[in-house]
């Protein structure tokens, strides 16, 4: 029988590992997708950025500005996931779970969400 302390280890072992490894999937995401930016036509057969309220540089320079953030959000969603893993691996879960590697693992999921949503658009 697997005791309750060992299920958490598994459980921070495994979210530590999915974070690692989605996280570059979705910077990468985020990239194609702004490698991916071309102008659409609308239906009158204007492109979409003519009939935008804001001038087409302007639109490079906020997908520019979204990428960048992409981008460093995504190192700091690695180092965060890092540092949980280590901090995993130096306690003994077993008998007692850090309320700061819940924080933590709370925090990481936070940014992932945000790292999502922006790659969304």
């Amino acid at each position: 029988m697997i005791a309750a302390g060992q299920q958490r280890r598994k459980f921070l072992h495994r979210f530590c590992g999915l974070g690692i490894t989605i996280a570059p999937m979705i910077f990468l995401q985020g990239k194609s997708r702004a490698q991916q930016d071309r102008p659409m036509t609308n239906p009158d057969g204007k492109a979409a950025d003519e009939s935008a309220p804001f001038p087409p540089g302007s639109r490079k320079a906020a997908l520019e500005e979204n990428e960048k953030d992409i981008k460093k959000k995504v190192e700091k969603l690695f180092q965060l996931a890092t540092e949980l893993k280590d901090e995993v691996d130096k306690t003994d879960s077993a008998k007692v779970l850090s309320v700061a590697m819940v924080k933590k693992a709370e925090e990481i999921e936070k940014l992932a969400k945000d790292i999502k949503s922006r790659a969304k658009g």
